[in-house]
């Protein structure tokens, strides 16, 4: 019964999305790398984390004037995995995929298996990217990108503000 009470605590713990902001230029050999650490090599890209992963507060710290970070809600995330889901050869996801290389029946079991920590992207880079490219926002940002997000600007932790910011991403 243990494993049952150990499933729901993960399962309550948020998934955080990162997406970096800003470009190349300007940027810090120790900021870079902790950015390669994250698979963030490149401008409006999004990776995703458990909120419990070791480390990840301190490279968020490292890396908070090039990017924003919060936590990602299923359905979002369902919508990311549809639109801008990749297998090897950046061919798109299909459920015909998911059914055949992961077991998975939709990508709703899918997004709902990563919450729960039982399908980990990161694990299955063979078979999916655990990056997602996105397209600059539409209707562009809102405030500045060289400002934290809570002084009227971009950059940096948003909390539950990240899933508008990728749907218009999307």
């Amino acid at each position: 019964m243990s494993g049952g009470k150990e499933e729901a605590e993960s399962a309550g713990k948020p998934l955080i999305a990162i997406i970096r902001i800003r470009g190349m230029t300007g940027v810090h050999p120790e900021v870079e790398y902790t950015l390669r650490l994250l698979r963030l090599t490149r401008k409006f890209t999004m990776s995703l984390y458990p909120a419990e992963t070791p480390g990840l507060d301190g490279m968020l710290q490292k890396v908070k004037d090039w990017v924003t970070w919060g936590e990602i809600d299923k359905e979002t995330l369902v919508e990311v995995l549809k639109k801008r889901g990749r297998a090897p050869g950046n061919k798109r996801l299909t459920e015909d995929y998911l059914k055949r290389v992961l077991g998975v029946e939709s990508f709703e079991e899918l997004a709902d298996k990563i919450f729960k920590r039982e399908i980990k992207l990161h694990k299955l880079e063979d078979k999916i990217k655990p990056i997602f490219r996105l397209a600059p926002p539409k209707g562009g940002f809102k405030k500045s990108t060289k400002r934290p997000y809570k002084d009227e600007g971009e950059l940096g932790y948003r909390g539950e503000a990240i899933n508008e910011l990728i749907r218009r991403m999307v």
